[in-house]
């Protein structure tokens, strides 16, 4: 099984490009683009929201 992810808002960019062979590697990258900001204190209107989810080819 393979993983990709995905906006919220439906677009297409070089993160949504990406396949990965396991969720880790996905979740690694998520988490560097979303390691800056704490739940408090987070505007995500000022960010895509991306989700994880099985790629289905």
């Amino acid at each position: 099984m393979t993983y990709r992810i995905t906006r919220q808002d439906g677009r297409e960019d070089e993160i949504t490009s990406k396949v990965f062979d396991n969720f880790d590697d996905a979740y690694d990258l998520v988490e560097d683009i979303y390691r800056d900001i704490c739940c408090s204190d987070a505007d995500y209107e000022d960010r895509p929201y991306y989700e994880i989810v099985d790629n289905k080819v």
